[in-house]
């Protein structure tokens, strides 16, 4: 399962509105290799599901991902943070073995 905290949904929310997307699209999470600690995070929009996504919802929040970026992200937590120490999508990752400082890359 793939997680969505409060904060982070009310953003998805904006954001899907701010770019007109219906009902239809979904949150599309997955990893990527790449960043400072050798795989990154990436977010989309998609409203096409691929044959091997992995499809939860959460908190009221429809999120899809590849088989292989969910072995990865089992257990993971979306959240969002607009304080002082930085405003952006962050994860909760118990799957981490490390992270970079900027809380976007991870190795396992």
């Amino acid at each position: 399962m793939i997680y969505i905290s409060d904060k982070a949904r009310e953003q998805v929310g904006k954001l899907k509105a701010d770019a007109g997307l219906d009902d239809g699209y979904f949150l599309r999470v997955g990893v990527v290799g790449g960043g400072c600690s050798g795989l990154s995070y990436k977010l989309d929009f998609d409203n096409e599901a691929q044959p091997n996504d992995q499809v939860f919802e959460d908190n009221g929040v429809k999120l899809v991902t590849d088989l292989k970026s969910f072995l990865y992200l089992c257990d993971t937590t979306l959240d969002f943070s607009d304080g002082l120490n930085g405003k952006g999508f962050h994860f909760s990752n118990p799957n981490a073995s490390r992270s970079c400082g900027c809380g976007e890359s991870f190795a396992v």
